[in-house]
């Protein structure tokens, strides 16, 4: 409903259209990319639109905010990501929401001079028959960075954090920003020794896709976990990959958890909080248990799994978003855990 920057430039959206189910989109426009916390834009998420394109219902055309630097459109635009709108939303959503996640195609047109004729239509379903599908696509090598990028705090660091960037979300980087952590983002492809000599502790990004065909990233946090030991927090995909690594099954959910206003229940102190969320698949819980994790988080819908923590392993993960950027801010908590655990159980 809210936070549409911040949703378009989520890497997680990658290789997906996004539909936005609030009736108007636009109004305080888009924000300049100048308002930074250190070097880290303050409104987005990465420094580009991830989705492949986007359709709402209503666009304002004279957007109003003092942090507004250009419309929603001009954005769009300038980034050559197709839009649509004067769509019904809901009637969308509720397709999708009786025959879960499926393919799509979007064309732009303007129907005075362009009007959509039926051999258009076949064309256009023959080029969807055709697109590779999504689930088998690693868009995670599309979306990371090509090399390390070190973000200093204002203050002397409190630890340094490394991120194995599978499409962070920059709201993550902030947040530890925010606590006096050094932070550096490494591509999956980078070196594991790199990682391990600059750390004290290692946060697994979220990140698009299927995490079951990452294997070679899987292979490189199992030796972050197992091997090493080092102290680790995943998020999204991050904890997807945690799962995987240690031996656990995911598997891709009928209806993908998106929006932020998921709640979720802490099995340990029995609190429910709602949550901001961008995901498709799942970690499977019994798998998860057979292989040394406790359930810490379930999502109150559908009771999937939303969050472990390890038995024997320094390890904690969510499935959902922590930093919430768009809010709630709810369990921003999850980063001092975090950050208490790398004190505790660092080795440098």
């Amino acid at each position: 409903m809210v936070g549409y920057p911040e949703s378009l430039t989520d890497p997680s959206y990658a290789g997906q259209i996004l539909i936005i189910t609030h009736p108007l989109v636009g109004n305080y426009g888009v924000a300049s990319k100048t308002l930074k916390m250190s070097d880290v834009p303050l409104h987005f998420e990465s420094h580009r639109i991830w989705v492949s394109g986007l359709i709402i219902h209503e666009l304002s055309l004279k957007p109003s905010h003092w942090t507004c630097a250009r419309s929603l459109d001009e954005w769009l635009r300038s980034e050559n990501i197709p839009g649509m709108f004067r769509v019904d939303t809901r009637s969308l959503v509720k397709k999708i929401r009786e025959r879960g996640v499926m393919m799509g195609v979007l064309k732009v047109y303007d129907p005075d001079r362009e009007p959509l004729t039926v051999d258009e239509v076949h064309r256009l379903a023959d080029l969807l028959r055709q697109t590779p599908r999504y689930d088998n696509i690693p868009f995670v090598y599309e979306v990371a960075p090509a090399e390390k990028i070190v973000h200093e705090p204002e203050a002397k660091p409190r630890l340094t954090i490394a991120i194995l960037d599978c499409g962070v979300k920059l709201g993550i980087v902030r947040e530890l920003l925010k606590r006096g952590c050094r932070v550096i983002r490494y591509p999956p492809t980078c070196s594991l020794n790199e990682i391990l000599g600059e750390c004290d502790g290692v946060l697994l990004s979220n990140g698009p896709g299927n995490p079951a065909i990452l294997t070679e990233i899987v292979d490189k946090v199992r030796e972050i976990i197992v091997d090493a030991r080092v102290p680790t927090l995943g998020i999204c995909l991050g904890h997807q990959l945690s799962a995987l690594a240690l031996g656990a099954r995911t598997y891709k959910l009928r209806y993908g958890h998106r929006g932020s206003n998921k709640p979720v229940k802490d099995l340990e102190s029995g609190r429910c909080y709602i949550t901001t969320q961008n995901h498709g698949f799942a970690v499977d819980d019994k798998s998860a248990k057979e292989v040394g994790f406790r359930i810490w988080f379930v999502n109150i819908d559908d009771k999937s799994v939303e969050g472990l923590k390890h038995e024997k392993y320094p390890l904690i993960t969510v499935q959902f978003h922590p930093e919430a950027s768009p809010g709630p801010h709810d369990t921003c908590w999850i980063f001092d855990l975090f950050l208490r655990l790398v004190e505790k159980h660092r080795t440098r």
